[in-house]
């Protein structure tokens, strides 16, 4: 069974206040994208992976790469005016049977556990996303009134999401509808039936200084 991995990295780095996009950005010496990378390599040193980028970030991405020795095989696509259209760039350049598992370029701490889980289950049911509990008490808004709601009916969802090739372009052929949230929800759009498999509280998605913060203490105590 063939296995890609298709990485978004469109990230532009306003919230995290910087004039440099948060996936260039390092924890613990290392360039974030690059972990993102290296953690899928070092799980299946066959699998073909696809970086998606903006137009203005490719040659500063490739002199990043020059720079740091960085030569993991990729293939880097242009990415679109939303993560949508970034992942149907990157889909149209895959041929063949296969999973493909899809990822934030700025969650580098996926573990091995979580990318195996989604493509074996990926590989039986068609698809798989991982997930973690929550663990705060909720409550629901809307229209100015809250109320308590029941934590354990609700999940925090992760990436990678793995799919089918086949399935995953057939979802992608839709078009873009404003309720895509992610990958799963332009699939689910084809009343296909989601997968859930656990996930790692450690793979958080780095958008701000705080996430950064954790990030390096998560890495350093993961190391």
């Amino acid at each position: 069974m063939n296995r890609f991995v298709v990485i978004v990295a469109g990230g532009s780095g306003q919230r995290m206040a910087s004039s440099l996009p948060k996936q260039f950005l390092k924890i613990n010496g290392e360039i974030i994208l690059m972990k993102s990378i290296s953690v899928f390599h070092k799980f299946d040193p066959t699998v073909k992976i696809i970086l998606t980028l903006p137009k203005g970030h490719i040659n500063y991405w490739k002199e990043l790469c020059s720079k740091n020795d960085f030569v993991i095989d990729h293939s880097i696509v242009l990415g679109g005016k939303t993560r949508y259209h970034s992942v149907k760039n990157a889909l149209e350049k895959i041929s063949g049977d296969g999973i493909v598992a899809i990822h934030d370029g700025v969650r580098p701490l996926v573990n091995q556990e979580t990318i195996e889980q989604v493509f074996e289950i990926a590989t039986i049911n068609g698809n798989a996303i991982p997930y973690i509990d929550l663990v705060d008490s909720i409550r629901y808004v809307d229209d100015g009134i809250n109320k308590p709601a029941n934590r354990n009916k609700y999940k925090l969802i992760q990436t990678p999401q793995a799919f089918d090739v086949k399935l995953i372009k057939k979802a992608y052929g839709q078009g873009w509808e404003e309720t895509f949230t992610d990958d799963a929800s332009v699939v689910e759009k084809l009343d296909i039936k989601i997968n859930l498999v656990p996930g790692n509280r450690e793979n958080i998605k780095i958008t701000s200084q705080i996430d950064l913060k954790l990030a390096e203490a998560l890495s350093h105590n993961l190391s």
